[in-house]
């Protein structure tokens, strides 16, 4: 890992230095009368109440420098550099509007909650004007005041009518009922709203503490297509969603997540206001969310539902050809069978035209409904027009195929199965619409797999770094640079691999990884984060070790995920096994994490059609398809679950993991060489004298 802790900003001529900005006063100014990024820098770590790292100094100075340029940056910055930091002040320096796009509510919340705030009082004396700054989210994320007041869009009314239904009204005759008040979680759900609504001023559902379940909050919200528009729509002035789009044009710092800007970058119609600097935190995550964005699916259920809106607001003939073409439909997903559809079959190819032409049909008879003035049915209109839409657009995109489309069944036990479509790459699409006309700050504390940035900068559509396009191709410029981190990760941190151990097979059932396990696990005093590659191991590990072990283990999903990890943090014998989320979504620092298990190395599932899909298509184009998608998929997530061991300079444990291909295969040395420099060893007894060293050491209070 590169330590570019010398890489400092300043240079002897500020006339032609990016790192310094204008002010109008004397305080922190150089020869020039500009306060030096340094200044502003030091100013911003006092106020957060921290110290100035090495790392934090080179990332700002190299920030200041793209946007000064033009160009592109990716920033790997390990976790404790203070990269928040390390982008927002250089970024203010420039008196840019900038946007900065997180793939975490908890990371938004610390950025306008805690360090915009503080940040923007601290650089105020020295920029001469204090910034102001703005979340922005998509408007299903505020309450909506039409729905609150007027009531929901529903299908089936006892009138035989569309209409409105009023949810607040069932919830208080069922208060009425009882003296406890609803009986049902909806119901008190939907009080505790109607009785916020009052209260806040932003409407964000992020910050109604505690939260509502997805079906309350359905209640109170509208999708950017159901929505009426603030013109048309009798509580527009009032729009908290309008609002907070009205405050983000005015702000210098728009904070949003990577759903929004994919959103953005792939529709067309600009929702994000104009910037000239985009900052992209935790990007490791971005390519996953801007192919969620790209994503459609079909599903009975909704093509169902999209039917019985419309059907009462249209002739009988549309009609009963929007119902037969769903039925036709429904058929077909009964029978089919989950896998990707190299080409898409007859059958389905007609089913799906059937569906496409009686959508166009009904959203052509809801169009003519639309100036008759009543505002009830104005509502039940656009939900209705919304939903037809969505399987109008789904069904053609199949229909027409492209070669860049991926199309599967996808079976649930829950929810049955569903027919959906996504891009086999989003790089181009990335290259296109995201590294044009503004400069991009891509950051996280893994971005650099296997030992450089060229993995990452691929799924992004960046060019290997320096590369130069062929005559007439214009290739985003961009650098990458990696800060390391302020932890000593080789005397912190050990990656034991269980070489000794049989290869991970399909089945399961490996006995001698359990035992392993609980080997490691009674020499760490329990103090376990177990991250499993599918919920079946974590559970079929929980379910044979709370019967071995004295020590309590708790399990994703017997209780929510905050509730886990608090408890998780509070005693120091407890262990925690679970899967994806973990990964990624535990900080745990202290005595109660010293032990993180890996099961297997995290390969996606090789009958995963998207996954499948791309590595034959990088195979087909002479790569190497295994090692640019599937251990590149598991590098990222390898590295960020081993950096659930190490959050603070304390901080002292061992990152097993249990299978011997991370030691012996050809690949494990560039999934090793995306983890953090721990001390690597397989020796299976230096590790347990090690974890039963940190365990008396966690006891006595002395982490040595």
């Amino acid at each position: 890992m590169t330590d570019a802790s010398d890489d400092t900003s300043g240079a002897s001529d500020a006339s032609d230095d990016p790192t310094a900005v204008v002010t109008d006063g004397p305080a922190g100014e150089d020869a020039a009368g500009r306060a030096t990024l340094a200044e502003l820098l030091s100013a911003a770590v006092a106020a957060v109440g921290g110290s100035e790292r090495p790392g934090q100094v080179a990332m700002a100075g190299a920030v200041a420098e793209a946007i000064a340029d033009s160009t592109h940056l990716l920033v790997q910055a390990g976790t404790g550099t203070g990269k928040s930091l390390g982008y927002l002040v250089p970024a203010l320096a420039q008196g840019e509007r900038v946007v900065v796009a997180t793939a975490t509510l908890a990371l938004q919340r610390q950025l306008v909650e805690r360090d915009l705030p503080r940040l923007t009082t601290a650089l105020r004396p020295l920029l001469r004007r204090r910034p102001e700054f703005a979340t922005l989210k998509g408007r299903s994320n505020y309450l909506c005041l039409h729905r609150l007041h007027e009531g929901v869009p529903q299908e089936d009314t006892d009138s035989g009518e569309p209409g409105l239904f009023d949810p607040f009204e069932a919830a208080e005759r069922s208060a009425a009922r009882s003296t406890s008040g609803p009986s049902s979680r909806l119901g008190k759900d939907l009080l505790r709203l109607r009785d916020w609504s009052g209260e806040t001023d932003t409407g964000d559902r992020d910050e109604l503490t505690p939260g509502v379940s997805d079906r309350a909050w359905s209640q109170v919200s509208v999708s950017s297509r159901e929505c009426l528009g603030a013109s048309r729509c009798a509580y527009g002035a009032e729009c908290f969603a309008e609002a907070a789009r009205e405050r983000a044009k005015l702000a210098e710092v728009v904070v949003t997540n990577h759903a929004l800007l994919a959103i953005d970058a792939i529709e067309g119609a600009p929702v994000l206001p104009g910037h000239e600097v985009l900052i992209i935190d935790e990007a490791h995550e971005l390519v996953s969310r801007v192919t969620g964005v790209a994503t459609g699916e079909l599903t009975p259920g909704g093509v169902s539902r999209a039917v019985r809106r419309s059907s009462r607001l249209v002739d009988e003939k549309i009609a009963d050809r929007l119902l037969t073409a769903s039925e036709a439909f429904e058929r077909l997903l009964e029978v089919a069978e989950a896998g990707r559809l190299e080409a898409v079959p007859e059958d389905l190819g007609y089913a799906l035209m059937a569906l496409r032409d009686a959508a166009r049909a009904g959203i052509s008879a809801l169009g003519a409904t639309r100036d008759r003035g009543v505002q009830d049915e104005d509502a039940v209109r656009k939900q209705a027009l919304a939903s037809l839409e969505a399987v109008q657009e789904v069904a053609e995109r199949i229909v027409q195929g492209s070669e860049y489309d991926v199309v599967w069944y996808e079976r649930h036990d829950r929810f049955g199965t569903s027919l959906r479509v996504a891009p086999l790459s989003v790089s181009g699409l990335l290259r296109e619409k995201l590294f044009t006309d503004r400069s991009v700050v891509l950051t996280s504390a893994t971005l650099k797999l296997g030992g450089d940035f060229n993995g990452v900068g691929a799924s992004l559509g960046l060019a290997p770094e320096g590369q130069r396009g062929a005559e007439g191709e214009e290739l985003p410029p961009w650098k990458g640079l990696d800060v390391g981190s302020p932890f000593d990760y080789r005397r912190q941190g050990i990656l034991y691999v269980a070489q000794h151990l049989a290869p991970p097979g399909r089945e399961g059932g490996r006995a001698d990884m359990l035992d392993e396990l609980a080997e490691l696990m009674e020499a760490a005093g329990g103090r376990t984060l177990g991250l499993f590659s599918s919920m079946r191991a974590a559970q079929s590990a929980a379910e044979e070790l709370r019967d071995r072990l004295d020590l309590p283990i708790l399990l994703q999903g017997e209780e929510t995920l905050g509730e886990l990890i608090r408890t998780f943090a509070e005693d120091t014998r407890t262990c925690l096994f679970g899967t994806l989320s973990l990964w990624q979504g535990v900080d745990v620092p202290g005595p109660s994490c010293q032990l993180v298990v890996m099961d297997r190395i995290p390969f996606p599932r090789p009958d995963d059609p998207l996954i499948s899909a791309r590595q034959k298509a990088v195979e087909e184009a002479g790569g190497n398809g295994f090692m640019a998608v599937a251990a590149t998929h598991a590098a990222l997530l390898i590295a960020q679950g081993a950096g659930r061991l190490v959050r603070t300079m304390q901080d002292r444990g061992v990152v097993a993991v249990l299978d011997p291909r991370l030691a012996k295969a050809r690949y494990g040395a560039f999934l090793r060489a995306s983890m953090p420099e721990f001390w690597y060893t397989t020796d299976r007894n230096q590790v347990r004298r090690s974890l039963a060293a940190i365990d008396a050491a966690a006891r006595s209070g002395t982490a040595s």
